[in-house]
């Protein structure tokens, strides 16, 4: 099933209301939920700067609505050029995330072979082309959860780390996803969630998808993880993926790698769950992924609150990079995989082989 609420919808275009992309405002969760309008591609991509939606496919999905707004708004004189302008202002928006760049080359794509059709057929194609991202989004989520909720015990107690359930994509998730699956399997399941500094997507956003769900849950701060793992609390750990390289490094949240490190610290399993738009093939190692430096506010002050002295510098990248040795598998719509990456890996990404095919 899905998730209660959503993160992004696209509105269709009637009689006396405009085409919009409807995204859940999640910088003001869990106290309140606010759902924002946009009628205006700048206003999509200002929502992705300012995390307003955030998560690596709901990114992606989010740029090619943005898109399709976008081209509404182009004359037909200046078409091409224009787009592509659209392209590289999304592009700028959030760098580390591979969904992203995915998503606008698959519209860049449909917008060269649609552009001298007509306007109404082009806005028809890229709007048809953002919803068909869309779908695919959820139904490779569920593939996903289903294949990785195999590799969960029927009792467990599972760590994952930022937010990588529904308001993370177009309507399931990721790492969450694998632990919904599992939960609607009859598995008996409970969560250990750290908070996630700087943002606290974790505090505030994967707590509050579990409670939602009735999954039940335990939030701990970031610095914990090592306490309940050396307690034997945790038997294995689920993240999300920004980017994974071909050898299998994998960029997430900041403080990944320390639960990556933790986990192989105290023999645990330390899973990944990417999709394949999330692995970059073009990407040889984690070292080539850009790191998002965020602003130091986030860091000297929580919400209003100013928390450290004025002038202190701070350093703030978004995230961190765990080696593929630390990964115990990647798991995928298409099925689990495991070391070697570089073979592994091209082999659900490019062929596309059935899942049979795939080690589970």
């Amino acid at each position: 099933m899905l998730a209660a609420f959503f993160a992004i919808r696209w509105q269709t275009a009637q009689a006396g209301r405009p085409a919009a992309v409807i995204m859940l405002d999640q910088r003001f969760l869990p106290t309140r939920e606010l759902y924002r309008t946009y009628t205006h591609y700048q206003g999509v991509a200002r929502a992705i700067r300012a995390m307003i939606i955030r998560g690596a496919p709901a990114i992606g999905v989010a740029a090619a609505m943005g898109l399709a707004l976008g081209a509404r708004q182009l004359k037909t004189s200046d078409r091409p050029a224009t787009f592509d302008r659209l392209c590289r202002v999304f592009a700028a928006t959030r760098p580390t995330a591979v969904n992203l760049f995915w998503a606008i080359e698959r519209m860049r794509g449909v917008y060269a072979e649609t552009h001298a059709a007509g306007r109404t057929r082009l806005c028809e194609r890229l709007e048809h082309e953002a919803l068909a991202l869309y779908a695919e989004d959820i139904e490779a989520n569920r593939r996903l959860g289903r294949y990785g909720a195999a590799l969960i015990p029927p009792r467990a107690s599972v760590l994952t780390h930022c937010n990588a359930g529904a308001l993370a994509t177009a309507g399931y998730g990721t790492a969450l996803g694998v632990i919904r699956a599992a939960w609607e399997q009859g598995k008996h399941l409970s969560v250990y969630v750290p908070e996630t500094r700087p943002f606290l997507q974790g505090a505030r956003l994967t707590a509050w998808e579990l409670s939602k769900e009735g999954i039940p849950a335990t939030l701990i701060t970031d610095n914990m993880v090592g306490h309940f793992m050396q307690k034997g609390a945790i038997d294995c750990a689920i993240v999300g993926t920004d980017r994974t390289a071909a050898n299998g490094d994998v960029a997430n949240k900041i403080g990944t790698y320390t639960s990556a490190v933790l986990a192989a610290r105290h023999e645990l399993p330390f899973y990944v769950a990417a999709p394949t738009t999330s692995v970059d093939l073009a990407c040889p190692s984690g070292a080539h992924i850009p790191i998002e430096e965020r602003a130091a506010r986030e860091v000297t002050h929580i919400f209003r609150q100013q928390i450290a002295p004025t002038d202190i510098p701070v350093a703030n990248p978004a995230f961190d990079v765990t080696p593929h040795p630390l990964v115990s598998a990647i798991i995928t719509e298409r099925g689990v995989v495991r070391a070697p990456y570089d073979e592994s890996l091209p082999r659900v990404v490019r062929a596309g082989q059935p899942d049979t095919a795939v080690s589970s």
